[in-house]
């Protein structure tokens, strides 16, 4: 190349990136599918577009389980070293955890997609108990589903009833769905800081959108989409802030990097502490620990319970993933200095969440609290920080991701004419009402106070004994306490339901189609095996509990 003063410089060429497709064919698959999806939307005409993109999502995120299922079979767990490698210029990891992880994400995703889908409930269709007499009536009536027939249109607006009298329903949700649950699987895998961003703003933004669409009460459902939008917004200023402040101490924002500049440093960590506080601001807002949990019980309730379910369950997956993987492969040298900041964030998030839970009169309510006080239980096995500690926390979360999914797909089949009853006085009597689903409900409810022979009691005892294990015998009694606590108000739903007279206006409890029946089935036979059965699972998650670091 020659200047303008007539030098000559010889000029280097740029290598470009290296792309594995193959280490990455999960995330480029839910990817595609999710912008196949827009096209969709934008192209085919509105009555096909529903069934296209059912079968887009579902297709998509089968396919993309089958690439973690090829993935986690070419990787050699027997081997001394870790199993796995790095992709996409070593900002995505490829191991264990990460497919556990993934696989988890996918599953549950594909029995959200099933609830959002659901297209059979009518609100206030009375006579249609489940199990009762004119229960086939309500199958498939209406066309009715949880999002509003036209997000543009201003609630109570001429437009929007004029969408809804037309039969217009949401089917943009399956593409925002699929663009998050594309962040989600890139989120655990990454393997540097920039990286680990990108994927929480793309698992972020579709979120704060879904959660806007109810059908019913749709200015409380807006006005919990704009409290998660700028609650999320501040959380992810702090965690670009611990980025940039780990990148001035490292300099370097890769996870393994940071990992040797820690330890290559006998003091002076005090901007890495400050920076990974920033770091952990973000992702505990994430898993809705106190004292960043005030977000969860206000969405949960505002948004369409379809979406609820996916972001109890999928969100806090990812969300502890990316945890997990921070402070085991970036941050642990400063092991003796994170842990009891995280013990008394445990702590706090345990006691608080199983206390005003049982103030709550709102079922979603209490299931959002519930979330929060699991997620106190979660973070005692992510505290224990070794490998039994890591298997334990991935098995946690398999089994409460099924289980909490369920719980919510019931709460979408009790319905009146106002939509769906989600006050507590009006669940009484249900389980004598309609006995297999209230007793389906209690089944959940059980598994998450911890009861022998659910997948709950041993994904505690499995945490618990992690923590023990690590010498956080104090923090395993706050638990226990803990559960103690939230055992009481799960049983005094169940109480609720099965000994307590229902209203003469109880509300109806609605059969779902297919779609929504197996969610429910899948939730509760996991829960019940993994009860029973834990031990594969569990071997499993102890297998793969190596990062690649």
């Amino acid at each position: 190349m020659t200047l303008s003063d007539g030098t000559t410089v010889l000029a280097q060429a740029i290598p470009a990136p290296d792309l594995e497709y193959g280490p990455l064919s999960p995330m480029l698959i839910v990817f595609g599918v999710a912008v196949a999806a827009v096209l969709v939307e934008a192209f085919v005409p509105r009555r096909g577009r529903y069934a296209s993109q059912l079968l887009l999502a579902l297709g998509g995120l089968v396919a993309a389980f089958v690439a973690v299922v090829v993935l986690a079979a070419g990787l050699d767990f027997s081997a001394e070293a870790a199993p796995g490698y790095t992709a996409a210029v070593d900002a995505v990891a490829v191991d264990g955890p990460t497919l556990f992880l993934q696989g988890t994400i996918l599953l549950v995703s594909i029995l959200a997609v099933l609830l959002v889908a659901e297209r059979g409930i009518e609100p206030g269709a009375r006579g249609a108990t489940a199990g009762g007499p004119g229960a086939a009536a309500a199958t498939g009536a209406g066309g009715a589903d949880a999002f509003a027939p036209q997000a543009s249109a201003v609630p109570g607006s001429l437009a929007e009833r004029e969408a809804a009298a037309v039969g217009m329903s949401q089917t943009e949700v399956f593409p925002l769905v699929l663009f998050a649950v594309g962040g989600m699987l890139l989120f655990p895998a990454s393997n540097d800081l920039l990286t680990m961003f990108i994927a929480l703003e793309v698992l972020s933004l579709p979120l704060y959108l879904l959660c806007g669409l109810a059908r019913r009460q749709r200015l409380l459902s807006q006005e919990s989409a704009l409290k998660y939008f700028l609650l999320g917004a501040f959380s992810s200023a702090f965690f670009l802030f611990g980025v940039a402040l780990l990148y001035g101490y490292a300099g370097t924002v890769r996870l393994t990097g940071i990992a040797d500049a820690v330890a290559g440093r006998a003091d002076g960590d005090t901007l890495a502490l400050i920076g990974a506080a920033m770091l952990a601001v973000g992702l505990l807002f994430k898993i809705g620990a106190v004292p960043f949990h005030s977000w969860i019980p206000d969405v949960y309730q505002g948004a369409p319970t379809p979406i609820t379910a996916f972001m109890a369950a999928a969100t806090k997956v990812a969300a502890f993933g990316a945890m997990l993987r921070v402070f085991y492969v970036a941050l642990p040298g400063l092991r003796d200095d994170w842990r009891p900041l995280l013990w008394g964030v445990a702590i706090l998030t345990m006691v608080a969440g199983s206390v005003l839970a049982v103030t709550q009169n709102d079922v979603k309510r209490m299931l959002a609290y519930s979330s929060v006080a699991h997620a106190g239980f979660i973070l005692t096995g992510l505290i224990a920080a070794d490998r039994a500690g890591l298997a334990s926390t991935m098995f946690y979360l398999f089994a409460y991701g099924f289980s909490t999914l369920g719980a919510f797909a019931v709460v979408t089949l009790v319905r009146d004419d106002l939509g769906e009853a989600t006050h507590m006085s009006r669940w009484a009597g249900l389980g004598r009402r309609s006995p297999l689903v209230g007793a389906v409900f209690a089944l959940f409810l059980l598994a998450f106070a911890g009861i022998p022979l659910t997948s709950g009691f041993v994904s505690k005892f499995a945490v618990f004994g992690a923590a023990a294990g690590s010498g956080a015998v104090p923090l395993v009694i706050v638990g226990v306490v803990s559960s103690a606590i939230a055992a009481y108000f799960y049983v005094r739903v169940i109480v609720l339901m099965f000994f307590d007279e229902p209203d003469r206006d109880a509300p109806t409890v609605v059969v779902p189609s297919v779609l929504t029946t197996v969610a429910i089935a899948a939730g509760a036979v996991m829960t019940v095996v993994l009860g029973v059965f834990p031990q594969p699972l569990l071997d499993l998650a102890d297998r793969v509990a190596v990062f690649l670091g």
